[in-house]
């Protein structure tokens, strides 16, 4: 079954969705974040992992950790900045 896979950089206001299989595409999810910084408060942002092009997979997240997703997505530019893609720091 194909996981859902959304593309964070897109041009705005329309945000693509792309729907993929499996692959090594994800392989390396955990190695970077995709981060959306809060316009108001600087110590405030959310994170997800994805892959080095930004791609997240919704099937591996939780409900909260996907509904966040989707509000941040659809909040960029009221609430959150555009979002980029950066390595994860090591633990």
């Amino acid at each position: 079954m194909p996981a859902r896979l959304i593309k964070a950089f897109n041009s705005l206001p329309f945000l693509q969705e792309t729907i993929m299989s499996h692959s090594s595409t994800m392989q390396n999810a955990e190695a970077f974040e995709i981060r959306f910084q809060s316009l108001f408060n600087q110590g405030r942002a959310l994170t997800f992992p994805c892959d080095s092009t930004g791609m997240v997979n919704l099937d591996a997240m939780s409900e909260k950790a996907r509904n966040n997703y989707l509000f941040a997505r659809g909040m960029i530019g009221r609430e959150y900045a555009m979002p980029f893609v950066q390595a994860c720091e090591p633990h």
